[in-house]
């Protein structure tokens, strides 16, 4: 009987993925718990409305700033100096755009805090027809806010030991943020007899000490990995610049995402109360395959490919690349069935708790089916992105991004008036559908053009 076994190259690629996968999971699983915890206590009410509108806030501005745009630009560069230069010229370099993103950041920070009712009317106007629930957001966006610091630097230490093929640390470092949560909620519960708001401002106080918390963790771990980050003074030599003009297409890719995440959270808010919990509930179910799956394919395949493509390897990075479709595939079938064959199932199994009752495990279940249209392109985009990322291209995925986006957004107009919630999610799938399809044609164009 052959032996059907990965070997070689794949083998070593499937242990990575393994690796964060594996992280991924666990932090999934607490995720899962901080978020049963969430519902048993606060529920899907205004309450939990404005909670959630407090953590979107700066996770909105965590995937603009963070994560997406920046390892888009950091991973290719820093790979290519590695590769070039060796481990000291590209940690020279990762201190100097370390150097600028603090300044950037703590001017993002302050600016968030002193105007923070501001940016709620931008993102959540619907929450003006309530005062006391938009005061409360405003005053919980103010405590959440600071941990888009935090996280911003775990993103430059995770993207320095990603590219060292170190990934356990970044990967698990998202369970320390489900914990502080959990744990914030369960001591305010003592004091909830007294005020109700107590549990979500346990939450909104665990969410800032998880991003120290996540921080510690990433610098802790590059002391094994033999390597060594600290800030330096900004400067613009030629690494940074060729950063800078990776990083301004990425950013605007990431932003035109941002913007139907807004778009989602302006809607949401205009609609009868429970409707972001709605979304956020969905939206928990539906990251788990996407972390999972997803996340950790791209976050182990962009480096691989941009050291591919740095040595001259295009034919090894065509292979990696083909792979990870594959295996994307497959591991995300089984999640699409669940999803459109029985959401309600899981939205109960999950949530249907404590103050969680029927009408929101309905409403939720819609949500995640409508997702669950899109789920495959969303997981696909992960193996086929980075393809143009490791090149140093992040015009063409900034463009086709801004595209799909702008069909992501026309039909939530349409669709949320009609279907509610769910049309935010079915339109949030159509645009993933639109985006996947193009970068797939100008991939293949790009592929059979090459000599």
């Amino acid at each position: 009987m052959p032996n059907l076994r990965p070997t070689g190259p794949a083998a070593k690629f499937l242990a990575r993925v393994g690796t964060v996968s594996g992280f991924t999971m666990i932090s999934r699983v607490t995720g899962f718990l901080r978020d049963v915890v969430l519902a048993w206590v606060i529920g899907a009410g205004p309450l939990a409305d404005a909670f959630f509108v407090a953590l979107r806030i700066p996770n909105h501005f965590r995937a603009l700033f963070a994560e997406g745009a920046f390892n888009a630009a950091f991973v290719p560069t820093y790979a290519g100096i590695l590769e070039r230069d060796g481990v000291d010229r590209a940690m020279r370099f990762a201190a100097h755009v370390l150097g600028a993103l603090i300044l950037v950041q703590i001017a993002v920070l302050a600016a968030a805090e002193l105007w923070t009712g501001g940016l709620l009317a931008l993102i959540a106007p619907g929450f003006a027809k309530d005062a006391a629930l938009g005061d409360l957001t405003v005053r919980l966006t103010r405590v959440t806010f600071p941990y888009l610091l935090f996280v911003t630097l775990v993103t430059v230490w995770g993207a320095v030991l990603n590219a060292h093929h170190r990934y356990a640390a970044a990967a698990g470092a998202p369970v320390l943020f489900n914990l502080a949560i959990v744990a914030g909620v369960f001591a305010a519960v003592p004091f909830a007899a007294g005020s109700a708001e107590a549990p979500v401002w346990g939450a909104a106080i665990g969410v800032t000490v998880a991003g120290v918390a996540e921080l510690l963790l990433l610098v802790w771990a590059m002391r094994p990995a033999g390597l060594s980050l600290k800030p330096a003074r900004p400067v613009l030599d030629g690494e940074v610049k060729t950063f800078l003009k990776r990083l301004g297409p990425a950013t605007i890719g990431s932003g035109a995402a941002q913007i139907a995440m807004f778009v989602d959270t302006i809607l949401a808010s205009a609609l009868p109360f429970g409707a972001v919990s709605a979304l956020y509930y969905a939206d928990r179910l539906y990251q788990l395959p996407i972390g999972v799956i997803a996340i950790a394919i791209g976050t182990v395949l962009l480096p691989e490919l941009s050291r591919r493509f740095a040595a001259g390897d295009d034919a090894g990075a065509r292979r990696a690349q083909k792979r990870a479709v594959f295996w994307s595939i497959v591991l995300t079938a089984p999640f699409v069935v669940a999803f459109l064959a029985f959401p309600d199932l899981l939205v109960r199994l999950a949530f249907a708790r404590g103050a969680f009752d029927e009408t929101a495990a309905l409403r939720a279940g819609a949500t995640l089916q409508a997702y669950g249209v899109g789920l495959l392109a969303i997981v696909l985009l992960r193996s086929v992105v980075p393809g143009f990322h490791a090149r140093g291209d992040t015009r063409t995925p900034m463009w086709v991004a801004i595209f799909g986006i702008a069909v992501n957004v026309a039909l939530k107009f349409v669709l949320s008036d009609r279907f509610d919630v769910a049309g935010l999610a079915f339109a949030t799938s159509v645009g993933a559908w639109v985006n996947l399809i193009t970068l797939t044609i100008l991939d293949r164009r790009r592929a059979a053009a090459s000599p």
